[in-house]
């Protein structure tokens, strides 16, 4: 509730784009990761840069983002699968249905279609039938549409993820 009521009164986006993308800026679980990741590089790579001649912003994008590729895709995938499954900070903060994101049509659409079939459940009727197949073959067709990028993105991502997550384990 006083994240609701910090987004629509006192920064004024509801109905925004920046309301769904300002509430889930940053996962404090992926800054653990990340900070673990950066901690483990080992000191000695610091110092060969200063020594060097490298300031803190040289060090940063020739020394340590060279290296962070794996953590740095890792939370890639992270992030583009939490947003592309959210669909909670839409429902609370859009309105408009032409700002809906995917899964919310989705969900719109499962709803609506299961109303649809509460009300034409008692129709004994062979058309009925054949509607609620179709609805429902148009309804698992759609799903499977908005899981295609997810697929197709995880494959090209895979080799670093697993690397990126077991930064984040125990070690013994």
């Amino acid at each position: 509730i006083p994240t609701y009521l910090m987004v629509t009164q006192t920064l004024g986006l509801k109905n925004s784009w920046w309301a769904v993308i300002l509430v889930a800026g940053i996962a404090t679980y992926n800054m653990i990761i990340m900070r673990s990741f950066f901690s483990s590089i080992p000191e000695a790579m610091h110092e060969a840069a200063e020594i060097d001649g490298a300031d803190h912003f040289q060090t940063l994008f020739r020394v340590v983002l060279p290296l962070s590729q794996t953590i740095l895709a890792t939370l890639v995938l992270f992030y583009a699968v939490g947003h592309w499954n959210s669909y909670l900070s839409a429902l609370l903060y859009l309105s408009d249905t032409k700002k809906m994101p995917l899964q919310m049509v989705i969900r719109k659409m499962v709803i609506d279609s299961d109303i649809a079939n509460m009300t034409t459940a008692n129709a004994s009727s062979s058309s009925g039938t054949d509607t609620l197949l179709t609805e429902n073959k148009l309804k698992y067709a759609i799903v499977m549409i908005s899981v295609l990028p997810m697929i197709a993105i995880y494959p090209f991502l895979q080799k670093y993820f697993v690397k990126g997550v077991m930064i984040g384990g125990v070690k013994g």
